[in-house]
C-alpha cells in the first residue's frame, strides 16, 4: 500500500466511522472506485483503533466515570444505584451479541461479506430502515433513561453491522431511535457502545498487521489520520443531530448504494 493510499483510507475511515454511512463499506468501495486492491477486513478492523482512540479522548470524562462507577459497584453495594455503574453493565450487555456473532461468522465477514453487490444492496436497505427509525421513533427519551432492554436491543442491532454496508453507528442509532431515544442520546450511546466492540475487534486482528495487502507503516499512517478526522466527526455529528434529521445520510446511502450496484452491473468495478 502506497503512502497516498494510506492517507486516503485513513481520512475515509475517520470521516465515515461515526457517521451512519458505513466506514467498512467505504473502505471497500473507495479502493474499488480508484482501482486499488481491497485492503481487507483486518486492515479495516485495525485502523478502527484510531477512531476508537478519538472516542476515548472525546468521552474521556464520561468513560472514566463509568469505569470507576462499575468497579466501585463490584467492590461494594452502595454505588450500585449510580447511573455510571448501570451504564458499565449496559455496555457489556450490548457488546455480547456482536462478539458472539463476530466469532461465529468470522470467515464469512472476512471474505464473502465484502462482495460489492451485497454492500450496495445493504447500503440501500439499511438506509431506508434508518429513515423509518428517524421518522417513526418517539425520540422522547434522553441518555439518563437508558435501561437493560435498550442495551440489549441496541446490542443486537450492532451485530448487524458485521455485514459491510450496514454501518455500526447507523445500526446502533437506528436501534436507539426505535427504542424511543432522541437523536443525540442514541448517538452518544452508540459512540460509548463502540468502544468495547471495536477495540476487541481491532486487537483480535492485530495478529494480521503484516498481511499481504498492507504493512505496519501504512497502518500507522491510516490509523493516525483516522484518529484526527474521527475526533472532528464525533463533534460534528453530535452538534448536527441537535437540530437536524438523519435524512441527508439516508439520501447519501441510497445514492451510493445505487451507484455501486450500477457500476458492478456494468462491469466498471468488481
Amino acid at each position: 500500500m502506497s503512502v497516498l493510499q494510506s492517507i486516503v483510507l485513513g481520512i475515509v475511515q475517520g470521516l465515515t466511522e461515526f457517521l451512519p454511512i458505513s466506514s467498512t463499506a467505504h473502505l471497500r468501495v473507495v479502493p474499488a472506485f480508484l482501482g486499488w486492491k481491497d485492503p481487507g477486513a483486518a486492515f479495516t478492523a485495525i485502523v478502527q483503533l484510531g477512531t476508537m482512540a478519538a472516542v476515548l479522548l472525546y468521552f474521556r470524562a464520561e468513560l472514566l466515570g463509568i469505569v470507576r462507577g462499575w468497579i466501585g459497584g463490584l467492590r461494594r453495594t452502595t454505588p450500585r444505584s449510580a447511573p455510571e455503574y448501570r451504564m458499565g453493565w449496559y455496555l457489556i450487555l450490548g457488546t455480547i451479541p456482536v462478539a458472539v456473532f463476530g466469532l461465529i461468522f468470522k470467515d464469512q465477514i472476512e471474505t464473502g461479506a465484502r462482495d460489492l453487490t451485497l454492500i450496495g444492496t445493504v447500503m440501500i436497505v439499511f438506509g431506508l430502515i434508518l429513515l423509518a427509525a428517524d421518522r417513526f421513533g418517539a425520540k422522547n427519551r434522553g441518555e439518563a433513561t437508558i435501561d437493560a432492554t435498550d442495551a440489549a436491543a441496541v446490542g443486537v442491532a450492532q451485530a448487524f453491522a458485521l455485514i459491510p454496508g450496514v454501518s455500526r453507528s447507523g445500526a446502533t442509532i437506528t436501534g436507539g431511535l426505535f427504542r424511543g431515544l432522541n437523536r443525540e442520546a442514541a448517538a452518544r450511546f452508540s459512540f460509548l457502545l463502540s468502544v468495547p466492540a471495536v477495540v476487541l475487534s481491532g486487537l483480535f486482528e492485530l495478529r494480521k498487521a503484516g498481511g499481504a495487502n498492507t504493512g505496519v507503516g501504512s497502518l500507522l499512517i491510516s490509523t493516525a489520520l483516522a484518529f484526527v478526522v474521527g475526533y472532528a466527526s464525533i463533534a460534528f455529528l453530535l452538534r448536527y443531530l441537535t437540530s437536524h434529521s438523519l435524512l441527508v445520510f439516508v439520501i447519501y446511502r441510497v445514492a451510493l448504494g445505487a451507484l455501486v450496484l450500477a457500476l458492478v452491473a456494468g462491469g466498471a468495478i468488481s
